[in-house]
């Protein structure tokens, strides 16, 4: 049986959300999200590995790294890329710039 690899990420925001709410927790999900089939009779896509469906949320990424190892999951992190904000005022939009 081959064994799946799995990723672990800080899932990005989504578009319709202003604010960061969802976007401080951790995902562990399968990396392998190519192997699937189409059903002939109803052109369903299935799989037959049931591990393709686990989608696990953690608060922090050393308890993700922690079940990830007692599950003997082979995993890899994907570090966010961190965004940098510059703060300034409303007043500053209506500032002629030379």
């Amino acid at each position: 049986m081959k064994k799946n690899k799995f990723l672990i990420f800080k899932p990005s925001k989504s578009a319709m959300q202003s604010g960061l709410k969802n976007s401080k927790k951790w995902c562990l999900t399968n990396k392998d999200i190519n192997e699937s089939f189409i059903s002939s009779k109803y052109c369903w896509n299935g799989s037959s590995n049931p591990e393709k469906q686990i989608k696990l949320f953690f608060s922090d990424l050393d308890s993700a790294i922690n079940f990830a190892k007692k599950n003997n999951y082979s995993f890899e992190v994907m570090e966010p890329n961190h965004k940098i904000l510059i703060k300034k005022s409303y007043a500053e939009n209506f500032i002629k710039k030379i």
